[in-house]
């Protein structure tokens, strides 16, 4: 499957591709922003067959060169290979800047329910947990409420047939 999703509320572009592999399923994607903070960022996201993550590359290109790697563990999250225990508590990667982690969170609650998620702000990678909720609305539409980072937010998310987002209010929507 293939996307490309823009922004809305500033000017930027994701192209984004999932294929099937032998174990679960891999997203490879590049966004750009070029919004009031730009930056240019690429990610490999490794899935099991369930659509949970197993392993995220970041690759930020600018405003500096820096790279990431995300991986879950037994015991939680691993960030560059060291453990870190405050993250214990997160069931899902939330990167900021793609509507794609939002699919992710609604596969694993299936309908209503609340999670913490691995928030990872860009451009700057600072990661922390945050609690958010999802509910389904209708059949293709949800409810986004944040319960954490950015307390207060709520925004409808639309979905398509492969269950990726096709609008994110105010802030995505798939194009082509």
């Amino acid at each position: 499957m293939e996307r490309k999703w823009r922004r809305l509320d500033e000017p930027g572009l994701e192209v984004f591709r999932i294929t099937p592999e032998h174990d679960g399923l891999r997203a490879v994607s590049t966004v750009v922003h070029a919004g009031a903070e730009a930056f240019g960022i690429s990610y490999v996201w490794l899935l099991d067959r369930e659509w949970r993550t197993r392993r995220l590359d970041l690759r930020l290109s600018s405003p500096a060169q820096r790279e990431m790697t995300i991986e879950r563990a037994p015991e939680g999250w691993l960030i560059d290979g060291r453990e870190h225990p405050e993250l214990a508590v997160c069931d899902e990667i939330d990167l900021s800047g793609t509507p794609f982690c939002n699919s992710l969170a609604m596969r694993l609650l299936k309908g209503k329910g609340e999670l913490t998620a691995l928030y990872v702000n860009l451009p700057s990678l600072q990661f922390l947990p945050s609690r958010q909720r999802y509910e389904v609305s209708s059949g293709n539409r949800w409810r986004y409420i944040d319960l954490g980072v950015a307390k207060g937010f709520e925004a409808d998310l639309e979905i398509d047939a492969d269950g990726l987002i096709s609008r994110y209010e105010g802030l995505f929507e798939a194009i082509g």
